[in-house]
């Protein structure tokens, strides 16, 4: 029996509890998850790239024991389902929060279909207390002096308060 890779790609900018739920259903579908982190060489993310590795790895660590090994994070700065394919993914995992991100994500996951078909995208709903969280505004919040603990890991929340406070 063959593994099965889900690749599930975002800025995580930072890591956030949303994620998490997701990750948590992504290693119910398959045994392995690529966590891809886009890299934009117009965009500066409040974390390095190599900050945002360590922050998914020990928080994955830290919340999901054990099954935080099945998750293998890479970085990509092509398009989603060639960086999907290069790392053997068959699933690419979507994070769906509310009506809104569901038209978006069935326009990506039409086109995606359109260019790989051998590809499926998998939907996945965020449980109800994790369904209002954005790295947005998670990142507002850290910037005013705000507890963003409700909201992320607290491998997460300390990175943010060390980055504010520098």
């Amino acid at each position: 029996m063959t593994e099965r890779t889900a690749f599930y790609a975002g800025s995580f900018d930072p890591l956030t509890n949303g994620h998490l739920d997701v990750l948590k259903g992504a290693l119910n579908l398959a045994d392995i998850v690529v966590v891809g982190i886009g890299i934009h060489p117009g965009k500066k993310p409040l974390f390095s790239y190599e900050e945002r590795v360590s922050l998914i790895e020990r928080s994955a660590g830290a919340e999901l024991g054990v099954e935080g090994r099945r998750i293998k994070v890479v970085s990509f700065d092509n398009l989603v389902i060639d960086a999907a394919r290069s790392h053997g993914a068959s699933i690419m995992i979507r994070g769906l929060r509310d009506g809104t991100d569901l038209d978006y994500e069935m326009q990506m996951a039409g086109m995606n279909e359109t260019m790989a078909p051998d590809l499926q995208t998998v939907f996945l709903p965020a449980s109800p207390s994790v369904r209002t969280i954005t790295a947005t505004l998670v990142r507002q919040i850290a910037s005013m002096g705000g507890n963003v603990s409700p909201f992320v890991p607290a491998i997460v929340a300390d990175a943010l308060k060390n980055k504010f406070s520098a």
